[in-house]
């Protein structure tokens, strides 16, 4: 999650109506085709409910830096955290941000038909259009200049940003940013937290580009370190 949240100012798509809300750590920033904070604060109290009700139930879920095996009963949101963790190969906590944001949008597309949900930088969407989104990469003379154009799609996706140079979520790499597109808004989370992971140097790109290509579920991938971006999917690069 980023601290400066500075970049949502210029996050704005025309004919949707943007709002923030909180609750306790929680902080999205949506757009929908009308004001729909009540029902997101809904969404976001359940969601966090059966997180804190599966987590005193299984604390390893709240703690581990690797891949747990489910408690039963588990309700889907840990579920899918526990499953993108897997894939990932990191702790089911780096899908939380991700699957927050997708939980959040899926309850809010009932009442809207286009709806975009981000969560520190990691956002779940539903578009009926295609889609320039910048990348914040910290002091990286590329970020906010350079976009990536995301044709239009039938079915919701997500797009999460991890970076190991800003923000006060846990990275043991340096990445400026690590992106990842992918239909599970959890995947693409701890996908791009183990990619961010890994890249410590501009050499590490292609390292990490390769282990992404390998995740199950990963559809895209944008690496920058410093000068250097490395991408991979049906992707568009695009200057801003």
């Amino acid at each position: 999650m980023f601290d400066n949240r500075t970049y949502r100012s210029q996050a704005r798509k025309e004919g949707l109506v943007p709002f923030t809300v909180t609750v306790k750590e929680t902080n999205l920033h949506i757009q929908a085709e009308r004001e729909l904070s009540g029902k997101a604060v809904k969404a976001v109290l359940e969601c966090r409910n059966l997180l804190e009700s599966y987590i005193s139930r299984c604390p390893e879920f709240a703690w581990a830096m690797t891949p747990v095996q489910p408690v039963f009963p588990t309700p889907k949101i840990a579920a899918e955290m526990i499953q993108a963790a897997a894939r990932s190969k990191v702790g089911p906590m780096a899908a939380v941000a991700g699957a927050v944001s997708e939980f959040t949008g899926r309850a809010l597309l009932d009442h809207s038909r286009e709806v975009i949900v981000e969560n520190g930088g990691d956002i779940f969407m539903k578009l009926d259009t295609e889609a320039v989104f910048a990348i914040f990469a910290g002091n990286s003379p590329l970020s906010m200049k350079t976009g990536v154009r995301i044709a239009r799609r039938e079915t919701p996706f997500a797009l999460c940003t991890s970076s190991g140079t800003l923000g006060h979520s846990a990275s043991f790499g340096r990445a400026d940013a690590a992106t990842v597109v992918s239909d599970s808004c959890a995947l693409a989370d701890a996908a791009a937290t183990a990619l961010g992971n890994m890249v410590t140097e501009t050499s590490d790109i292609e390292t990490a580009m390769e282990t992404g290509r390998n995740i199950q579920g990963v559809q895209g991938i944008i690496i920058i370190k410093g000068k250097k971006i490395g991408l991979w999917g049906d992707l568009e690069l695009v200057k801003l």
